[in-house]
C-alpha cells in the first residue's frame, strides 16, 4: 500500500524525498522495499521498552512534586537543582518539562498569561478626509540625547500630507491642539473622520482622546511595538529620510528644522509623482485632478499603440486610478499601498 501512494504520488508530481518523509518512512527503506518486491513490512522495531524510561509510579510521583505548593509556581530548571540541594534525584529538566506536556500541565497561568493584542480593524478610504494616520519621528540635534519631535499627519487616500509640526517635546497637549486646527482647516464634520495613530501618550493621552471625542473623530491606534499596523505614517517618514536633501548634520536650531520640512512637505505635496496613486501627486489626487491626468495619459498611450501596433503584444498601461485605500487590511496589503 505505502509504495502504491509512492507511486502514485510521484505520477502527480511530487518529489520523492519529501513524499517519503510526509510518510515517516526513509528513502533507503522505500528503495530496499522496490528491490525484494512487494511483501510484508520486516522492519524490526523494538522488542522492549528502553532500560532507562521511567516507570508510571516515577512519572506521578515527578506530576506530585510539580503540583505540590513548595514547587507548582516554579519551571523545572528550578526545581531539579533545589531537590538536588535536599539530596533528591528524580529525572532531568527535560524529562520534567517532557511530562508537564504529557500531562497536558505546561500552560500560561493567569496574570502570568501574554496579553493577545487584535489587529486594528480594517479602515477603507474611498475619497479624502475619511481616514488620516499620524506619527511622531525624530529629528537629530547638536546635543546627544536631545531631538526636536516631527508631528505628521497625512491622509491615506490621497497620500497628501494634510498638517505637520515641529516641536521640541513629545505632548498630548501638542497634538490634540494639531489634530483640532487640522479638523477646523479641512472643515471635518463629526462622524466623518478616523484618525489612526501608534500607541504613544500624545496619541492615547486623555487630553487627545477628549479632543477627538469633541470633534466627532474615530481613534483608531496600532498594537504595542508593531509598526505594521501603521504603514502609512511610517513610509512617509522613510521617505522624509531617504531624500538626498535630507540633513547629514543635525538641524542646529527648531527654525532650522522647521525650515526644511516645510520644503520637503511642498516638494511631496506638489512634485511628488507617488506609486501608489498611479504616479500624481497627492495634491492633484486630493483635490481630484487626478482623474483628467490619468484619462489623458490613458489617451496618449491608446494613440501610440494605435500608431505602432506592433509595439505592444497586448493592451496598454493601465492608468486607471485606485478605487479605494485599505489600512490594516492583509499585511501584503497594506505595505504595497503604503509603499
Amino acid at each position: 500500500m505505502i509504495l502504491g501512494l509512492l507511486a502514485e504520488a510521484q505520477r502527480s508530481g511530487a518529489r520523492f524525498g519529501p513524499a517519503c518523509e510526509v510518510l515517516g518512512i526513509s528513502k533507503r527503506t522505500v528503495e530496499r522495499w522496490r528491490v525484494q518486491g512487494i511483501g510484508d513490512d520486516r522492519r524490526e522495531g523494538p522488542q522492549s521498552p528502553p532500560p532507562n524510561k521511567l516507570t508510571p509510579q516515577e512519572r506521578l510521583k515527578i506530576v506530585s512534586a510539580m503540583n505540590s505548593p513548595e514547587y507548582r509556581d516554579l519551571s523545572p530548571n528550578q526545581i531539579v537543582p533545589l531537590l538536588a540541594d535536599k539530596g533528591i534525584y528524580m529525572a532531568s529538566e527535560s524529562s520534567f518539562y517532557r511530562i508537564l506536556r504529557e500531562a497536558d500541565l505546561q500552560h500560561h497561568r493567569e496574570p502570568s498569561r501574554p496579553a493577545v493584542h487584535a489587529r486594528p480593524t480594517e479602515k477603507v478610504a474611498t475619497g479624502p478626509n475619511q481616514v488620516w494616520s499620524w506619527d511622531i519621528t525624530y529629528l537629530p540635534t547638536p546635543v546627544r540625547g536631545l531631538f526636536f519631535y516631527l508631528y505628521m499627519v497625512a491622509d491615506i487616500w490621497s497620500r497628501k500630507i494634510v498638517g505637520w509640526e515641529v516641536h521640541p517635546v513629545e505632548d498630548m497637549a501638542l497634538s490634540s491642539a494639531m489634530i483640532r486646527r487640522l479638523c477646523n482647516e479641512n472643515g471635518i464634520a463629526p462622524d466623518q473622520l478616523q484618525l489612526h495613530s501608534d500607541n504613544g501618550g500624545p496619541m492615547k493621552g486623555a487630553t487627545m482622546l477628549a479632543t477627538l471625542e469633541k470633534l466627532g473623530v474615530a481613534a483608531s491606534f496600532s498594537r504595542p511595538r508593531v509598526s505594521d499596523d501603521n504603514p502609512f505614517s511610517e513610509a512617509l517618514f522613510r521617505t522624509l529620510k531617504y531624500r538626498p536633501e535630507y540633513p547629514r548634520r543635525p538641524f542646529e536650531s527648531i527654525e532650522a528644522a522647521i525650515a526644511w520640512v516645510t520644503g520637503f512637505v511642498s516638494w511631496y505635496n506638489e512634485e511628488h509623482l507617488h506609486s501608489a496613486i498611479s504616479f500624481v501627486t497627492p495634491s492633484d489626487r486630493h483635490a481630484g485632478r487626478d482623474s483628467a491626468l490619468l484619462k489623458n495619459r490613458a489617451e496618449v498611450y491608446e494613440l501610440a499603440r494605435k500608431k505602432k501596433p506592433n509595439r505592444w503584444s497586448g493592451n496598454t498601461r493601465n492608468w486607471a486610478p485606485p478605487k479605494e485605500v485599505v489600512l490594516n487590511g492583509n499585511l501584503q496589503q497594506s505595505m504595497d499601498a503604503a509603499a
